[in-house]
């Protein structure tokens, strides 16, 4: 190989996936990497804080009544019964994001499951999939939180079910449309043009999706 045809080889631009462009946008973003800091403290407070406070979030005394805060190493002070409203303040802080994160995940799998396969089968299993989508739309949240409640008794672990089992809505409908774009793009017919069953139309979308890095070098 000559110099300048080697030369043109080492120097050919490299390209750029879909994680590489999501990345230069997000470190570009001063707010969603101050939002991210910001969240990191709180789930590192939410982690480790509770250890660390001398009083336990449901400690009840008697003698440390209405304290101010900065009183006795209450930092926040106490409630009615003597609790230690920092302790509380985290343990509150751990399950609201427990709630969130559970919640994100039940919706994000159910979401993407659904939504991916309405948009990629279609026909009437994409009528049928969707149109119990919007079914569930109509129904008033805390009417199907009060439903469960009543059905399966008071449980913790129901407010994750019922979040998550709502959200995911909202999440089915973006995957779809993704979904359906996706399947008019080149390399999908490239590859039903080659032979490719819709079984390797699915593999070729899916590695495209998730694997751009490799695919656009």
């Amino acid at each position: 190989m000559s110099a300048v045809g080697l030369a043109a080889t080492t120097s050919a631009p490299r390209g750029r996936s879909l994680w590489d462009d999501a990345r230069r946008r997000l470190a570009r973003n001063r707010g969603a990497v101050t939002g991210m800091v910001v969240l990191g403290l709180l789930v590192l407070a939410a982690a480790i804080g509770p250890a660390l406070t001398p009083w336990g979030y449901d400690q009840v005394n008697k003698t440390d009544v209405w304290f101010a805060p900065l009183r006795h190493g209450h930092l926040f002070g106490t409630d009615a019964l003597g609790r230690d409203l920092l302790a509380r303040l985290l343990m509150g802080l751990r399950v609201s994001l427990a709630i969130g994160l559970v919640a994100t995940l039940v919706s994000l799998v159910i979401g993407v499951a659904w939504g991916s396969v309405a948009g990629f089968v279609g026909g009437r299993l994409d009528e049928v999939m969707m149109r119990l989508v919007d079914v569930l739309y109509s129904l008033p949240f805390i009417f199907f939180v009060i439903l469960l409640m009543v059905t399966f008794g008071s449980n913790f672990v129901l407010i994750f079910v019922a979040i998550g089992a709502v959200e995911w809505l909202t999440m089915s409908r973006i995957v779809r449309g993704q979904t359906l774009t996706l399947k008019q793009k080149e390399y999908v017919e490239a590859a039903r043009a080659a032979g490719l069953t819709r079984g390797g139309s699915s593999r070729a979308i899916s590695c495209r999706t998730c694997w751009g890095r490799w695919w656009s070098t």
